[in-house]
């Protein structure tokens, strides 16, 4: 089992910025991929950013939605297992519920957080 916990979130107005956290606990694998989606009202969960375990203490390798490149910037810390999603040139599009994602990439489980809230006024 994998607990994830989020924190950030909020409100803020389109330009702004915003970060949201995500810390793992339980039995991490060593192999894993941690990240974010999104849900807004009325639309399919979607991703966000994921980033792999890597061989390094700050991960691997990273993927972005389209909608997102260039704004926003996933990084994790592998001895603390947390993963930061730092949002910057927020746009309401953007709100919505963020969820933590974690993979474990050999047994083939995942888990989710709790979601937390984004909102982006115009």
């Amino acid at each position: 089992q994998v607990q994830l916990v989020e924190s950030g979130g909020g409100l803020v107005r389109a330009g702004g910025s915003l970060r949201v956290s995500c810390a793992a606990s339980g039995t991490i694998s060593s192999f894993n991929n941690m990240g974010w989606y999104r849900q807004a009202p009325g639309k399919q969960r979607e991703l966000v950013a994921i980033i792999t375990s890597g061989g390094s203490t700050s991960g691997g390798s990273t993927t972005y939605a389209d909608s997102v490149k260039g704004r926003f910037t996933i990084s994790r810390d592998n001895g603390k297992n947390t993963v930061l999603l730092q949002m910057n040139s927020l746009k309401p599009e953007d709100t919505g519920v963020y969820y933590c994602h974690y993979r474990a990439i050999l047994a083939g489980y995942e888990f989710w957080g709790q979601g937390t809230q984004v909102t982006v006024s115009s």
